[in-house]
């Protein structure tokens, strides 16, 4: 026993030190990233433009005298930094004047209290729990900061600075006026364009702020667009973008793929993603998004080939991690997919797309308190993330609290108020709280805005079924296989031999022989209504043997008028007419 105990403690300890030297890797790629990410986009913009004359290239920037007497100390640094020593990077630079060699001096302390906040983690710690522990050098950033801001003296580079400070204290409001501020004092740092995309939470917000006249304040804009899910203004932005000479930008036509992707239409953002991979094959970036799509559609060869070939080119990308997730949850291997987002969120904590994906994973594996925790998470990093809102309300319904659930539904519904699938979400959620008026509504918006499932108005049949509401559930029955059969999918049997099956027995009910018979059989194309259907048939034959006439009083024009309640204000609808269609 005390063999396999220090077995196991050595083994520990080895694990420990392999972890803490991944947790400063990871530290420097992911608190540098925001600026490689900006010189990497200016990169990609100044190659889709035509190239300038010689002539016309401006030239560099002259050095100020501040400048010329900190170089020695700055390139020290510099090099330092490189190295990873922010201690040492800093030390060098305490008694600069310049504004260069003074942001250098902030952000490596930044940095350094970064690394120490993850050497201070508890080993036993995962993802899950990493963000509780604090960079203790906040504060003093925040004071020596506010002094120099006060005084006037921070430039485009410190202000960002100073609002990343602020921001991981969440001090939110503050944040947005410093990052505001730095777009104005450096419109060309696309750092704090981003930071201040992640503080906004509504259209109200982004027009109440006064940025500054600069065209990249329309890449801003469009991106905005995209996050607030106002597609058709992020589209017309990029479109217009792209007409004053960013046509062969890589980072357009993939934000206009991601705009598809988020308003679902998969057959576009498809075909934009695979001209992006064309024109730059080894692209990483958006590459998770496009997964997403691939994992939608099931086309597992596809989604295994793009696997394998990020693993090719870096298989230590955040992007990569969730693209072999999505390999392995099509596969249904839902633990292995779980082990890759977690490396994912080892690479980057703040990773959106991991902590929710993650989320679903843990939902088919049917652990809810971990899909809980992975969804919380996903919305601390960003509360427009629909999709958590809506997982949270999905896993508060299976552990059956509708109150919680309705509340999650209801936050989704706000930021995707014309996707389908909250509002019926909110209607089962009414139903079950027995709030039948409100579920009718939710049923029936959600059949108005293009009911993506199409069993919005199979739901709010039932609803009127169950009220013994016979009318409006006829005339809701009749919609959805007008619907079903115009659209020509293939149809769902069970659910359309549910409404042939209703409404042969209502026009029985009210003596109308003809429209029964036609359900009838029609149900007898479909194996669960066969039986109900020939037994309905010899009941219209044995009726009519009888010679009783047909019902008078209530006419084909009173059955598909418009439903009377207003809570359901069905369209005008023709009569039945199965005759020309096949199943």
């Amino acid at each position: 026993n005390t063999d396999i105990h220090k077995h196991r403690q050595t083994e520990r300890q080895t694990q420990t030190q392999t972890d803490r030297q991944t947790d400063r890797q990871t530290d420097i790629h992911n608190h540098r990233q925001t600026d490689t990410n900006t010189n990497r986009q200016k990169d990609k913009l100044a190659v889709s433009l035509d190239a300038l004359p010689l002539n016309e290239i401006p030239a560099a920037p002259e050095l100020t005298e501040e400048d010329a007497r900190d170089l020695d100390a700055l390139c020290l640094a510099k090099s330092h930094f490189e190295l990873k020593e922010y201690d040492r990077a800093a030390y060098f630079l305490r008694g600069c004047r310049s504004q260069k060699a003074y942001f250098l001096y902030m952000y490596s302390r930044y940095l350094s209290g970064e690394k120490k906040k993850d050497d201070e983690t508890v080993d036993s710690l995962g993802p899950l729990e990493k963000g509780q522990v604090r960079n203790e050098a906040l504060r003093e950033l925040r004071v020596e900061l506010s002094k120099k801001h006060s005084a006037g003296e921070l430039d485009g580079f410190a202000l960002y600075l100073y609002g990343v400070v602020l921001r991981k204290l969440d001090l939110l409001k503050e944040a947005v006026e410093i990052f505001v501020a730095a777009t104005h004092a450096l419109p060309l740092h696309w750092g704090s364009w981003l930071e201040l995309c992640n503080l906004i939470t509504n259209i109200e917000m982004l027009k109440s702020l006064s940025l500054p006249e600069c065209w990249v304040r329309d890449f801003f804009m469009a991106h905005m667009f995209t996050e607030l899910q106002m597609i058709k203004e992020a589209l017309q932005k990029y479109q217009s973008l792209m007409e004053a000479g960013f046509a062969k930008s890589t980072y357009i036509i993939s934000q206009i793929a991601v705009a598809y992707h988020n308003i679902r239409d998969i057959d576009q953002a498809l075909y934009l993603f695979n001209e992006l991979r064309e024109q730059d094959p080894f692209r990483i970036e958006n590459m998770d998004t496009f997964s997403n799509l691939l994992y939608v559609r099931s086309m597992k060869p596809e989604l295994s080939y793009l696997a394998h070939n990020l693993v090719e080119i870096d298989k230590y990308r955040v992007e990569t991690c969730c693209v072999i997730g999505n390999y392995y949850s099509l596969r249904s291997q839902h633990e292995k997919a779980a082990l890759y987002f977690q490396r994912a969120l080892k690479l980057n904590p703040r990773c959106l797309g991991a902590w929710t994906l993650m989320g679903h994973e843990y939902m088919e594996m049917k652990n809810t308190s971990a899909a809980i925790q992975a969804y919380r998470h996903a919305i601390e990093v960003n509360k427009r993330d629909y999709r958590a809102w809506y997982g949270l309300g999905q896993t508060y319904e299976i552990l059956k609290m509708p109150f919680y659930s309705l509340y999650y539904y209801r936050k989704a519904h706000h930021l995707r108020p014309n996707d389908s699938r909250m509002l019926v979400a909110l209607g089962e959620c009414y139903e079950k709280l027995s709030q039948q008026v409100e579920a009718k509504k939710c049923y029936w918006r959600a059949y108005s805005v293009g009911d993506v499932e199409r069993m919005a108005l199979l739901k709010l049949a039932k609803l009127h079924e169950q009220l013994n509401e016979s009318d409006d559930a006829a005339q809701c029955y009749i919609i959805y296989i007008q619907d079903i059969f115009s659209c020509g999918e293939q149809l769902e049997h069970a659910e359309v031999s549910t409404a042939l099956r209703y409404l042969g027995q209502y026009y029985f009910k009210n003596k109308l022989y003809d429209e029964a018979s036609l359900c009838a059989q029609r149900c007898c194309d479909y194996n669960d209504a066969r039986e109900e259907g020939k037994a309905l048939l010899r009941q219209i034959s044995a009726v009519r043997e009888q010679g009783e006439p047909s019902s008078t009083d209530l006419s084909l024009a009173c059955v598909f008028n418009p439903l009377i309640n207003t809570t359901t204000p069905v369209r005008r609808a023709s009569p039945l007419d199965l005759s020309s269609v096949t199943p």
